[in-house]
């Protein structure tokens, strides 16, 4: 201890320059960390909706290399080697009306496609989109190298041009499901000198992804709490007198044939993306009296980036009894309980 207090200060300013050092070292690191990060966009969302009512994230980017698939959460809600976030809507029925596709930062246009018919991928022919798998879309450039790419928007709603300066938020056009879409959606791609970027995890190295991430990447923190990371979700449910079509739920999620008293069947429906091998489904249905259905589906076979399934029984003569109904689904995985719906039905 006397060593400190030497009268030529040499352990004091020895001290001194270690806390100067480590005081510089830790002012390198911050600055390292600002120019790494420096002219890097930060996104809002690209599309105008209510997160989980109106608007989902059905895939993410693809890190894995190889022929599996990875998204940033060590997860499997992606499919192999795409290269963007799928923000989906509802159904066709739901692009319709209108739903805007918006700048994610400031920019300047770099390149518009409209004029691309909006038709399912599996209705239409392949050819015909060759090369213009993007269907609709808009490249806008945020300087740096950084730009991002909005795909399949609707027919005729691409609302800028070439050149054109654009602010966050500005409308670019209205999401549909041109080029190579299965379902309505904008696919949102994130580049850097070319290379495609995870914007919820941008510093991915060699496909490393990171199981329960909690940084919000590249998007504003207002729009990665709109987004947490999902793998399995519940995108609608509900009563229905007759058992929904997956298919036809994709171009109108109003299509459900309405419970009645004179139905053949009382249904309980729920709709999900993003399942795992192993999952299982629960559907319990609870009316006038008490339980009328319990059931509890096999663990499905494989991943399902989207799914249909309700459970129900059939009418046997008399008419169903007036009263309140409630459905509720859930996704069970591992035994525990991933997603909920419930829902009521007043039968009048």
């Amino acid at each position: 201890m006397t060593a400190l207090w030497r009268r030529d200060g040499g352990w004091a300013w020895a001290g001194r320059m270690m806390r100067r050092l480590t005081l510089t070292a830790a002012l390198i690191t911050i600055a390292a960390a600002q120019v790494n990060a420096e002219g890097r966009p930060e996104l809002s969302l690209p599309l105008a909706c209510e997160p989980h009512k109106t608007c989902f994230i059905q895939s993410y980017v693809d890190l894995d290399a190889g022929p599996g698939v990875r998204d940033f959460s060590c997860g499997t809600a992606t499919y192999e080697k795409h290269e963007g976030t799928d923000f989906r809507v509802l159904s066709a029925e739901a692009a319709k009306s209108g739903v805007p596709v918006l700048a994610s930062a400031d920019g300047t246009v770099k390149g518009v496609r409209d004029g691309v018919t909006d038709i399912f991928a599996k209705q239409g022919d392949p050819a015909a989109i060759k090369g213009r798998e993007c269907g609709n879309g808009v490249v806008v450039d945020h300087g740096g190298g950084w730009e991002t790419q909005y795909c399949h928007m609707k027919q005729g709603s691409v609302a800028v041009s070439k050149g054109q300066a654009v602010k966050r938020g500005e409308r670019l056009g209205d999401v549909g499901y041109s080029g190579l879409a299965d379902f309505a959606h904008v696919h949102l791609s994130v580049r850097h000198n070319d290379k495609v970027i995870d914007p919820f995890l941008p510093e991915a190295v060699d496909g490393a992804c990171q199981r329960d991430a909690k940084g919000a990447g590249m998007w504003m923190p207002s729009a990665m709490a709109s987004f947490p990371y999902k793998n399995g979700e519940i995108l609608m449910s509900g009563f229905a007198g007759e058992p929904p079509d997956h298919a036809a739920l994709e171009t109108d999620h109003t299509r459900i044939v309405p419970l009645t008293p004179e139905s053949p069947a009382l249904l309980f429906y729920g709709r999900f993306v993003n399942l795992v091998a192993g999952d299982r489904v629960r559907l319990v249905i609870t009316g006038p009296g008490g339980t009328l259905v319990e059931q509890f589906a096999n663990p499905i076979d494989r991943n399902k980036a989207s799914f249909t399934s309700y459970a129900g029984k059939k009418r046997k003569g008399e008419l169903w009894p007036l009263g309140r109904y409630e459905g509720r689904v859930e996704i069970v995985r591992d035994g525990a309980v991933i997603a909920a719906s419930v829902g009521t039905h007043d039968m009048r």
